[in-house]
């Protein structure tokens, strides 16, 4: 019995120290068709502008520890650069398993209507879910800030839901 609970333990350990899935940066973003499904829904979406210039004082803990928790282990200047830009958090829900992907569409403020994309998949996704992406480093250095952005959910090749800033067109 005591070496069954030892092997539970161990399992519980491993599956904590799975990384989340990274995302992908697509070169060519296709465009697919809506058809929206109540058992997908966006719960809350967390931005944040990493860009030391821009900074002011606060006493915001939240803020302050955002700002701490991006820029963690970045040593030389050349590190901290590469960490400017914008990070967005998406937390969403399945109400059932399903195969999703995870596409997040933006324009930057150099590039014009040009659409860029990053896409995360998952495998028989269910329950709550959260989905981090990026536009740091050379991306975001020469292209410039994110001006609009719209996170779509996939499945099957299709949009089963989504959601979007003001700016999207």
């Amino acid at each position: 019995m005591l070496m069954r609970s030892g092997l539970f333990v161990a399992a519980l350990l491993l599956a904590a120290c799975v990384a989340p899935p990274k995302a992908v940066e697509l070169v060519d973003a296709p465009v697919l068709p809506l058809a929206l499904d109540n058992d997908f829904s966006f719960r809350k979406i967390n931005r944040f502008l990493n860009q030391p210039e821009l900074f002011q004082t606060t006493q915001n803990e939240t803020i302050n520890f955002e700002r701490t928790r991006v820029n963690f282990g970045a040593l030389s200047a050349d590190e901290r650069r590469r960490r400017q830009g914008t990070y967005f958090d998406f937390f969403w829900r399945a109400n059932r398993p399903a195969d999703l992907t995870v596409r997040l569409e933006y324009r930057q403020a150099k590039t014009g209507n040009a659409v860029r994309a990053q896409e995360v998949a998952y495998e028989q996704a269910q329950g709550s879910v959260k989905t981090s992406f990026a536009v740091i480093g050379d991306s975001y250095l020469w292209s410039g800030p994110v001006t609009a952005w719209r996170c779509l959910l996939i499945e099957n090749k299709r949009i089963v839901g989504f959601t979007q800033s003001y700016l999207w067109k």
